[in-house]
């Protein structure tokens, strides 16, 4: 089996050779077909990024990934010298908003506490494979269950 370097410009072409082939249009179009797919979740971080200037952002919103998102940071260089940088540059993809950052990019995503990384590596998780934010808990003293909406507010909420 021969490996073949494939360059984001390849990506690009085969995404659009899938969509015509399949007969499907773009993400936009395909979301605008069902009005009740939720594809863009809140989130609120544990500890919060903080800017150059000292502001603190923690709310913040994650679109759901796409064939395409998991498969762009393969071909990253960074991700090739350094494979565990592939999270960040997946998170950066992913993450639509921060406060009010709207261009999130790996730069932003490597500034971040690893308290909050992992947060959204758990919330992507979450949203990707299971399609919301929330989880079934138990309460340790009397073992009565209920459902808990990880997507962020404060302790106790």
């Amino acid at each position: 089996m021969r490996r073949r370097t494939v360059s984001i410009g390849d990506l690009d072409e085969l995404v659009e050779v899938g969509r015509k082939s399949t007969g499907r249009g773009t993400e936009s179009s395909a979301s605008s077909n069902s009005s009740d797919s939720h594809t863009e979740f809140a989130f609120e971080l544990p500890r919060g990024y903080v800017d150059q200037n000292g502001a603190k952002h923690r709310a913040g919103r994650m679109r759901l990934a796409t064939a395409r998102d998991e498969l762009r940071p393969l071909i990253d260089l960074r991700v090739k010298e350094n494979p565990a940088y592939l999270s960040v540059v997946l998170l950066s993809q992913v993450i639509t908003e921060l406060g009010g950052i709207s261009d999130v990019h790996a730069g932003v995503v490597e500034q971040m506490y690893a308290t909050d990384i992992a947060f959204l590596q758990d919330f992507y998780r979450r949203i990707n494979s299971e399609g919301h934010t929330r989880a079934g808990v138990a309460c340790p003293s009397c073992g009565s269950t209920f459902d808990v909406d990880l997507a962020g507010g404060r302790l106790g909420e």
